[in-house]
């Protein structure tokens, strides 16, 4: 059968694509070797997120006596949490597959492989379209440690299908990923402890916030290994070397290897039809367009931000050019968020990223305790906001926030750089009270 479009991978950025094409009368053909929803539904996002707000709850209970709440016998029962998991991830999927229902997208289960730059083949049955959007993702790295292939040793994905808790549990990698993890499980009351090649946590946060989380993970009694490598792992344990070259063990019944994603790009055809790529990613343009005109790429797989909302901009970017609509893909005003506990949200250029640019920058910071909101809801917790601004033209660059409800808050920043606002526009904005988000405009308002 003919196809406008044929999208292989039904992820965030495919998903998206197919519904954006269906809606806008496209024929399309959406092709998925396991579940619709990708990795962010089915083994990320949704399902740390589900964790996390259960660990939170029990964490809350156990503390709440700080907001004149008095709890007694807070346990937590994992089977009925994992349940509610899998309940959260089933409706969800179903939700998208409604989605696709109602804007005539054609679903097939399959591998598929490119067989010229207008086929791909789904279990030796061809198919035709006009056009072609790749969206494979990306899965987890193993890094080659020995004792890696341990039945005890587990990536992100294997590890939320684990039906039970764990005592002590060692992850190697202290990005995004590992933190979030690693908030789940200490606020549990697990013992945790993090193992990183780097000097700090979150690599490309702002430096302060990165130093921030990782102080208010430590009042969580995680234990932080910085600047190791990992040597080893063992039946029971970690061996990492520190900076003076000398042997750590660390405790682990379990381990998370949370060292990075790579791009879903094998078996694709990408050589057969001639596609730029490389280990990395996929080679495209603004427009999401391959080497191939009428062949896109979107998501994980190209390898630019591994976030899933970006993948779904790209695959509507994509869509809209393969309909006639120009559109390009931008990354000045990107939000990233680590849904731990205090919450970071980030946007923009950091402090270090202008200073490396060449770009004249005034920063300030403001502790988000001059919100009234922020410390009726969060009684000893603390947080900061950072804003960047151009020196020369007053325009906001960059927000970087840490402290619980900046994810809901990042997203009004994204509309400001994007419109390129100055600081005297921002000042005329009238924020709600009481609020967090108004700390962003007190910061502002005294650069």
């Amino acid at each position: 059968m003919n196809y406008d479009v044929i999208i292989i991978g039904g992820g965030p950025g495919g998903y998206v694509a197919a519904e954006r094409a269906g809606s806008k009368g496209k024929r399309v053909c959406l092709i998925e070797r396991e579940n619709l929803g990708g990795t962010c539904l089915n083994w990320g996002c949704i399902p740390t997120k589900t964790y996390l707000a259960s660990s939170k709850l029990f964490y809350q209970a156990l503390h709440s006596e700080e907001f004149g709440v008095l709890a007694k016998d807070v346990r937590f029962d994992f089977a009925k949490l994992y349940a509610r998991k899998e309940k959260i991830v089933s409706t969800l999927r179903s939700g998208i597959v409604g989605l696709m229902k109602k804007y005539n997208v054609e679903v097939i289960n399959g591998s598929a492989e490119l067989k010229s730059k207008n086929e791909v083949s789904v279990d030796n049955r061809i198919l035709t379209a006009e056009n072609i959007i790749i969206a494979t993702g990306a899965s987890p790295i193993i890094p080659p440690i020995k004792g890696a292939n341990l039945a005890h040793v587990y990536d992100s994905q294997k590890l939320l299908a684990r039906q039970e808790t764990a005592k002590q549990i060692c992850i190697i990698g202290g990005g995004i990923i590992g933190m979030e993890f690693a908030c789940f499980y200490a606020q549990l009351g697990i013992e945790v402890s993090v193992v990183e090649l780097l000097g700090e946590i979150c690599f490309g946060l702002d430096a302060e916030l990165s130093k921030g989380l990782r102080s208010e993970m430590e009042k969580k009694s995680i234990k932080f290994y910085l600047s190791h490598k990992v040597d080893e792992i063992t039946e029971s344990s970690v061996i990492a070397i520190s900076p003076e070259n000398e042997k750590r063990e660390i405790a682990a019944d379990i381990v998370l290897l949370s060292a990075g994603r790579k791009p879903n790009l094998e078996g694709l055809g990408l050589d057969s039809v001639g596609i730029i790529y490389d280990k990395k990613c996929i080679q495209v343009d603004d427009s999401m367009r391959t080497n191939i005109p009428n062949i896109y790429a979107v998501g994980d797989c190209t390898g630019r931000l591994q976030l899933a909302h970006v993948a779904s901009r790209q695959g509507e970017v994509a869509v809209n050019n393969i309909c006639g609509e120009q559109d390009s893909m931008r990354y000045a005003a990107i939000p990233a968020v680590v849904y731990t506990s205090p919450e970071v949200a980030s946007i923009g250029l950091t402090e270090d990223d202008a200073k490396k640019a060449n770009i004249p920058v005034k920063v300030n910071k403001l502790p988000l305790g001059v919100s009234g909101r922020f410390v009726a809801e969060n009684d000893k917790a603390r947080g900061l906001v950072k804003v960047v601004v151009h020196s020369g033209t007053n325009s906001l660059l960059g927000v970087h926030i840490i402290g619980n409800l900046s994810s809901e808050i990042i997203w009004g920043v994204a509309a400001l750089i994007e419109a390129e606002f100055r600081i005297e526009e921002i000042r005329e904005l009238v924020f709600p009270h009481p609020t967090v988000g108004e700390v962003i405009k007190d910061a502002l308002y005294h650069l």
